[in-house]
């Protein structure tokens, strides 16, 4: 078996969470039929991406706001 390495991103790791429960719930549902698995897990990194973009839009996070001096 091959091994692969990854090193992702704190931005990355966070959506690679959100996908994994997004996908699980789907699964959990019986939405993922067998051999469809490639089909949700790409909707549900896009999902979670565009959960964590609209988040990035709303909040203004503390790295965010400059202090004028």
């Amino acid at each position: 078996m091959q091994r692969t390495n990854l090193r992702l991103q704190q931005s990355e790791s966070v959506v690679v969470h959100a996908a994994s429960r997004i996908y699980a719930a789907y699964i959990s549902a019986g939405r993922v039929p067998e051999g469809d698995e490639k089909k949700w897990i790409e909707r549900s990194i896009s999902e979670a991406i565009r959960i964590a973009t609209e988040t990035d839009e709303r909040i203004i996070s503390d790295d965010e706001i400059q202090t004028l001096g």
